[in-house]
């Protein structure tokens, strides 16, 4: 045991959400809450008024291929159809979809001003895929520790090419790293815990995903509103198209700040493996394993916690209907297809064997990726890790039965097509 000052320095690094079911509302967040409201008749989800938006906002008129727009459509038909969505979503989600639009804009004007940027190869990237809140993210921070792989920093993320005023000054080097601190300011002032939970600070390493969403396809929205029918169409649609998109991404960032060998993750490539591999056939695999139960856990609460702003009213069986049966269908595609992918340019992480021991992982990963694991990298990487542990922000309590009034043995019984197929260890009980 510590000291006593020790024991209570470790007391007050726990954090237990215990309004999830009725919250106690903070004053700026019944302070956003009616300002969304407010503006609430101005938020119309139609294509033209979107669309219409960013080209008044960019001053550019050409979107590319539009096959976008169906996607589009989509989009705003499932938001509408969300009836429990609060203002705040409505609102933030019409801002995202202006900003991806935009985004687009930008992409299609600098290709075309520049098209031999559809000549750059994306050389052999490294790929992390995973549940979602399983890890995948803090290994993806690992890897851009080290600074022989270029990655996404989420102020890049949310404005890969910049506008007009977002050219660096003599006053302000990086206008889009000012923009993103910003934002993330007002996320920690609104929801601290989530912030806790899934960081979006400005150099914080962000998901690819943010490269699929100008495309306006992917699982994003599902993450934001509850959103079945497009859901149904996404599962329902190749994805190879996007998975291009995010490539064309990759190439217009690589020809803005290089260098090429990139490192970059989202879950969601567990469920578009044939796309993935299609796209980038010379790519390390790096694919992680959880108990999905931890990783359901998690998101039930961060869900039910972000839901005091996001939802009009809290209701548990929302998050419990929607994300077991969605995580099934995500792990159910990556059990049919994981065998697509080359046995050499692969490997398959185990939480349980990670968090023993991550040194024989790394070295596995550089070995497939041919890239040397000297022991300087080694120590910058084992700096990192020591640097961003589990509970350097405050660790967040999980409750299962109490909060959600659910085992995680019930839970786990539609997933033992996962555990027969990789061995997985058992953490929930």
């Amino acid at each position: 045991m510590g000291s006593p000052a020790q024991e209570k320095a470790a007391r007050q690094n726990i954090i237990d959400i215990t309004d999830l079911h009725h919250p106690v509302l903070t004053d700026v967040q019944k302070q956003v809450m009616a300002g969304a409201e407010a503006a609430a008749d101005q938020i119309v989800f139609q294509p033209e008024i979107i669309l219409g938006a960013a080209q008044a906002q960019t001053s550019l008129s050409d979107f590319g291929a539009d096959d976008f727009r169906e996607r589009l459509a989509i989009w705003c038909q499932a938001i509408d159809e969300d009836g429990n969505a609060s203002a705040v979503t409505r609102a933030n989600l019409f801002q995202m979809m202006i900003r991806y639009a935009a985004t687009r804009l930008r992409i299609e004007d600098i290709v075309k001003r520049h098209p031999e940027i559809l000549d750059i190869q994306i050389d052999r990237p490294i790929i992390v895929a995973g549940l979602p809140r399983s890890g995948t993210t803090h290994l993806l921070g690992l890897l851009s520790a080290d600074r022989r792989f270029r990655s996404l920093p989420w102020w890049e993320a949310i404005a890969p090419v910049p506008a007009p005023d977002e050219i660096p000054t003599a006053e302000d080097d990086n206008p889009r790293w000012t923009k993103a601190e910003h934002g993330w300011r007002m996320m920690e002032s609104i929801l601290p815990y989530m912030a806790i939970m899934h960081e979006f600070s400005p150099d914080h390493i962000s998901e690819d995903i943010e490269l699929q969403a100008p495309d306006f396809s992917s699982y994003l929205i599902e993450w934001l509103a509850l959103v079945p029918r497009w859901r149904d169409y996404y599962l329902s649609h190749d994805q190879s198209g996007t998975y291009a998109y995010l490539k064309k991404c990759l190439q217009v960032l690589t020809f803005l700040n290089g260098p090429n060998r990139w490192v970059i993750k989202c879950p969601q490539h567990m469920e578009q493996l044939p796309a993935l591999y299609k796209t980038f056939p010379d790519a390390t695999f790096v694919l992680t394993h959880r108990d999905p139960v931890g990783s359901i856990r998690s998101q039930l609460t961060m869900y039910t916690y972000a839901a005091r702003m996001f939802r009009k009213k809290i209701d548990i069986q929302e998050p419990l209907g929607y994300w077991p049966d969605r995580y099934e269908k995500l792990l159910r595609a990556c059990v049919r297809d994981r065998d697509i992918l080359p046995p050499d340019q692969t490997i398959d992480v185990y939480f349980h064997e990670w968090i023993r021991n991550p040194d024989p992982i790394l070295k596995e990963i550089y070995r497939i990726a041919d890239i040397p694991l000297t022991d300087q990298a080694l120590a910058d990487l084992h700096s990192y890790l020591a640097e961003h542990g589990e509970q350097a922000k405050g660790k967040i309590v999980y409750d299962l039965e109490r909060d959600f009034h659910v085992t995680g043995e019930e839970l786990r019984q539609p997933f033992a097509f996962y555990f027969d197929r990789f061995p997985v260890q058992v953490e929930v009980k």
